[in-house]
């Protein structure tokens, strides 16, 4: 019960900390879209810049965070020679990539449609770097149970993040202030320096990390690290292709549109900030994780309780629909969140959103295969729904731009549900409440057609007022079924 308690507690500051972290981040959105103009492509460059990066950091961290996990707890292994061979590891590895990446920095600049600027990649690989490999020192973070230290660290690094660029995209050219020259005769402030910011913010946060650093003395011991490589490599895999569903349009979007480079960035700029909008329910959905997770594997000892999970998966879907609906219903305020330059592409948010949701679902469905010790189905699923999203993405791009990608997201997506469900029923059978699954989900389409209805018919007062009545509907329906007010009030008097 006590290490329940543990684990619970620990949790909740895990859990807290990560959404407290992305809504932080979020604050980026407002402050960038407002500064750099959809027409003038920046903001394309940062989402195509940043895709590199989020692949980067799964390839070298390479699954060693849960590899690491693995082997401090296992019977026989030193915990400190695991620690300090995991630091030499992915230190070794992440400066060979930083020392690569300047020696062909301008060959890869161009490859990457950046001949001009390889700056942009340069400063990005050293940022890339320290962040793969600060990620194991977190990690002995959570291992040692110091989820403060880590909250605080975390929290830290993306609030300076947004206090560094409140300070050069807006407050320094509103005061006039030009330090070091670094803004031209208009006060517009060169795209570079938001990735600048990032490795200064990164930096910070390995200084501050130096405790854990320490590991290093423990040196690299070789038999630890094969049998280490050997166990991480199919979580490279399953990271990679999971990641690729993730990022791959953003990536490739610039060599498929078909239009000059520059247009291809505006468009991938635009793309690149409607899709944050559904950041939104990534943190209502992250929320509902982090607090019905602790309580399925607190009240379930026996791991075979499929029950359990069934019912997991309904609730994970009614409140997703709940979001979803909340975003669309307001969506005439949450378009505020970016600059009017890019309203354009907030067409594509409702695919989006749907497509982050059966994201959701698939993470739940992959329950199965964790509890069977066969994650390798996990790889082929993201891989499969991987290779059908880059083709989707290189057929479709040329004649529909962004819309591709959008779409390509949401079959990609399906296609990974519709496998591992497949395959569950053969090896894993869990008996999901589909009836009551597809009554939620008839109702939130109709409810969706009507809130569509409202705000391309009604004046805005007059929507939010409709809509808002429709999600308290759904909301009631929700209460009403699954959650007896009477019922529950009973417990609390007993």
């Amino acid at each position: 019960m006590a290490n329940l308690k543990s684990l619970a507690q620990d949790t909740v500051i895990y859990g807290l900390s990560s959404i407290a972290a992305r809504f932080i981040n979020y604050l980026l959105v407002p402050i960038q879209t407002a500064k750099f103009n959809a027409a003038g492509g920046q903001y394309g460059i940062i989402t195509n810049v940043y895709a590199y990066v989020a692949l980067f950091i799964i390839i070298l961290t390479y699954g060693m965070e849960t590899t690491f996990f693995r082997f401090m707890n296992k019977n026989g292994v030193d915990p400190k020679k695991v620690y300090g061979t995991t630091l030499c590891t992915v230190g070794f590895t992440s400066l060979l990539f930083a020392i690569l990446i300047a020696l062909f920095n301008e060959p890869i600049a161009a490859m990457m449609k950046y001949p001009d600027h390889p700056e942009y990649i340069l400063v990005m690989s050293v940022t890339v770097a320290i962040d793969a490999f600060t990620a194991i020192p977190f990690a002995y973070l959570r291992y040692a149970h110091r989820p403060i230290k880590f909250a605080v660290l975390k929290i830290f690094n993306i609030t300076f993040n947004i206090v560094l660029n409140l300070l050069y995209l807006v407050i320094l050219p509103y005061f006039k202030i030009n330090p070091f020259g670094i803004y031209d005769a208009h006060f517009t402030l060169h795209v570079v320096w938001v990735f600048y910011i990032n490795l200064f913010c990164s930096v910070a946060t390995l200084f501050m990390l130096f405790k854990e650093l320490k590991g290093f003395k423990y040196g690299f011991n070789n038999n630890v690290c094969k049998k280490m490589l050997s166990y991480t490599w199919p979580l490279l895999i399953m990271g990679l292709a999971g990641q690729l569903n993730q990022c791959a349009s953003q990536i490739i979007f610039p060599y498929f549109y078909n239009g000059s480079a520059a247009d291809a960035r505006i468009q991938l700029g635009i793309y690149g900030a409607s899709i944050k909008i559904t950041t939104i329910m990534l943190m209502i959905t992250q929320a509902f994780r982090y607090a019905y997770e602790p309580f399925v594997f607190g009240q379930s000892k026996d791991k075979n309780n499929k029950d359990l999970y069934a019912r997991a998966m309904k609730f994970y879907i009614i409140f997703t629909l709940l979001a979803f609906l909340f975003v669309m219903g307001y969506m005439d305020i949450f378009r505020y969140i970016v600059g009017r330059s890019y309203w354009d592409g907030l067409k594509i948010v409702p695919i989006v959103m749907a497509a982050e949701m059966m994201f959701g679902i698939y993470f739940n469905l992959s329950f199965w295969y964790k509890l069977i010790d066969r994650t390798i189905w996990g790889a082929y699923f993201a891989g499969i729904g991987a290779f059908i999203l880059i083709a989707i993405d290189v057929i479709f791009i040329p004649h529909f731009s962004y819309w591709a990608c959008a779409w390509a997201g949401f079959t990609s997506f399906a296609v990974s549900i519709a496998l591992s469900y497949f395959f569950e029923r053969k090896y894993y059978p869990i008996n999901y409440p589909l009836k009551d699954i597809a009554f939620y989900l008839v109702i939130a389409i109709i409810l969706f057609i009507g809130i569509v209805i409202a705000n391309s018919k009604l004046p805005m007062g007059a929507a939010l007022g409709f809509n808002t009545a429709l999600i308290i509907l759904y909301a009631v329906l929700i209460i009403k079924r699954d959650f007896p007010l009477a019922r529950i009030m009973n417990k609390f008097k007993h």
